[in-house]
């Protein structure tokens, strides 16, 4: 494996994490447009965030162990098609739970080069 692909392998996974939480967050913008006060505006916020805490959560574990990503995005994704069925149409689900699904995918595909990938990781 050339160090380009490793360097792709490596960061793919984390960076999409990250664009997954900053997605997931825009859909928390709409406490917004209530006109509540500022208290009950700051926990309505922080309430539609836990999506985005939780995904952040598992990259911080994934970032060093990526058998949990493989495992803990399986499940969130598997957890909101279950849990959401029949409230949405299909294309929110893929819309959602799809990204979890690819991001299972990718800490896989890291998991099983993990000592090629740390070599990359570990040199200067």
């Amino acid at each position: 494996m050339t160090t380009a692909t490793k360097r792709f392998v490596f960061w793919t996974p984390r960076v999409a994490c990250m664009l997954f939480a900053m997605f997931i967050s825009v859909f928390a913008l709409d406490v917004f447009k209530e006109s509540e006060g500022f208290l009950v505006t700051t926990i309505a916020l922080l309430m539609h965030l836990v999506p985005s805490f939780m995904v952040l959560a598992v990259l911080l574990i994934a970032w060093r162990w990526e058998w949990f990503g493989t495992l803990a995005f399986t499940a969130l994704g598997v957890f909101y098609v279950v849990y959401f069925w029949g409230r949405f149409p299909l294309s929110t689900y893929a819309t959602i739970a799809g990204p979890l699904f690819v991001l299972a995918v990718l800490f896989s595909v890291n998991w099983k080069y993990h000592a090629a990938l740390r070599d990359f990781s570990q040199t200067p």
